[in-house]
């Protein structure tokens, strides 16, 4: 491996179901990267959540963020959760219906920013210029900071192979917009059959890019990929096309694309290792061991020891779907599969 750079991934062994302990070590790895870099917090740091979706079991629960909490508290910064709101029809769909799906989770510690706006349409375009996407359309808020923590639920999805810290970047920290473009082309088709021509899809676009002869029409050339007529549809007759080209690419642009010039510390648990992902509205078995939590600086060479670790405790090739996107997130510059997995004993 010499002349290589190996990327330090910290990592505390935990195969236990206690939440409480969970949290503790994640709190001990955030102090170690803190003692490590030199880190300096900044007056408001985000922590980057998913809060689960309405039926889901085995999402992180919110009692493993209250070490960090605390610890951020007593060090004089004011922590928040933020999240953006999802591109499907679900609990999460607009910030009404999240926040009241985060609070009936147990998320309640801190404020809850929901940084895409009511139905997922407020952004800012960062440009990245790499081969699948040339500009990022990020939620609005994640602009107002620079520095943050992403906590990531490490478990299986059924398009990027699994999820990790790169799809809390990439889908996490885009706009509804941006979830589109990553999962297929620009513009959401609409089903004639369940469509009613009740024309809130007209009043909402601010693009005049909808009309409705018979049923609702979407012009390509004038629709920009905001999907607001996606949330706003009472019969869920518009929605976007699962599976789009190069999605395995384009999520590691977009995570490229949210952590520009942004100072984050990442944590992944390694728990409920799940078939599917968190928003998935289902109560759902895990399908290997607990293994424990994991933290660094670098999301791919994160990422990359998550997935090594899974497939060696199962004995099997689960989720290698994704290392395709961590090939890419490393050719893009995000980051290097390559790296220095340090065990760091509990200190409780």
């Amino acid at each position: 491996m010499e002349g290589i750079y190996l990327s330090k991934v910290y990592f505390i062994k935990n195969s236990e179901s206690d939440y409480n302990k969970l949290g503790k070590d994640a709190l001990e790895l955030l102090k170690k990267i803190v003692s490590e870099t030199g880190h300096q917090f900044e007056k408001e740091v985000p922590i980057k959540v998913h809060f689960g979706e309405k039926g889901n079991k085995t999402f992180i629960p919110a009692k493993c963020y209250d070490e960090i909490i605390n610890y951020l508290k007593e060090k004089g910064v004011s922590p928040s959760y933020i999240e953006t709101n999802v591109l499907y029809r679900g609990s999460r769909t607009t910030t009404e219906l999240h926040m009241e799906t985060a609070k009936a989770h147990g998320f309640t510690q801190i404020p809850i920013i929901i940084a895409d706006g009511d139905i997922g349409t407020e952004y800012d375009e960062i440009e990245i210029n790499k081969e699948h996407i040339k500009k990022c359309k990020i939620g609005k808020e994640y602009g107002k900071y620079r520095q943050f923590i992403v906590m990531s639920h490490f478990k299986g999805h059924v398009e990027a192979g699994f999820g990790g810290a790169l799809k809390q970047l990439a889908m996490g920290f885009a706009a509804r917009g941006g979830k589109l473009e990553q999962h297929s082309g620009i513009s959401p088709v609409v089903d004639a059959e369940k469509c009613i021509a009740c024309g809130i899809c007209v009043d909402k676009c601010n693009f005049d890019a909808i009309q409705i002869p018979d049923t609702a029409v979407i012009d390509d050339n004038k629709c920009v990929g905001c999907a607001g007529c996606i949330a706003v549809c009472p019969k869920g007759a518009i929605k976007n096309v699962w599976g789009g080209s190069h999605f395995l690419e384009k999520l590691p642009e977009y995570a490229y694309g949210a952590s520009k010039d942004k100072d984050i510390i990442y944590i992944s648990f390694v728990h409920n290792i799940t078939k599917e992902c968190d928003c998935a509205g289902t109560s759902m078995k895990p399908i290997t061991d607990n293994i424990g939590v994991l933290a660094g600086k670098d999301p791919v060479a994160l990422d990359t020891a998550c997935l090594d670790l899974v497939q060696k405790s199962s004995g099997e090739k689960l989720f290698e779907k994704g290392r395709a996107s961590l090939r890419h997130a490393e050719k893009i510059g995000l980051g290097t599969m390559e790296y220095q997995l340090i065990e760091i004993n509990k200190r409780y």
